[in-house]
């Protein structure tokens, strides 16, 4: 069993910024984001693979989400900028062994979620 916590989620004005972390025990993973707003399906957001560190990203992020990763940490991060109110959801923190998936089907682990509210 592989433990995740979030962390870093809160309440944003359109345009700003936020860093979500996840910590786990061990980073020998491909970790990945995902989000679930009220009423819709659990959202793939940004993945990093543990070796390579290739990413990947879902299209409505792309170019304002960023996933990185401090090994020494344990700690993966989704830095998150120019947010929009269609952001807003309860972001999760999940971890697979093997390559990036985009379904959440595909991932063992998963944190509690931290929810992210952007105001318009």
């Amino acid at each position: 069993q592989v433990q995740l916590v979030e962390s870093g989620g809160g309440l944003v004005q359109a345009g700003g910024s936020l860093r979500l972390s996840c910590a786990a025990a061990r980073l020998t993973l491909t970790m990945g984001w995902f989000r679930q707003a009220p009423g819709n399906e659990r959202e793939f957001v940004a993945a990093i693979e543990a070796f390579s560190w290739s990413t990947r990203y879902g299209e409505s992020v792309k170019g304002r989400f960023t996933i990185s990763r401090d090994n020494a940490k344990n700690t993966v991060y989704l830095q998150m900028n120019s947010l929009k109110p269609e952001d807003t959801a309860v972001y999760y923190c999940s971890a697979r062994d093997g390559s990036i998936r985009l379904g959440d089907y595909d991932y063992q682990y998963w944190g509690q979620g931290t929810q992210v509210t952007v105001s318009s």
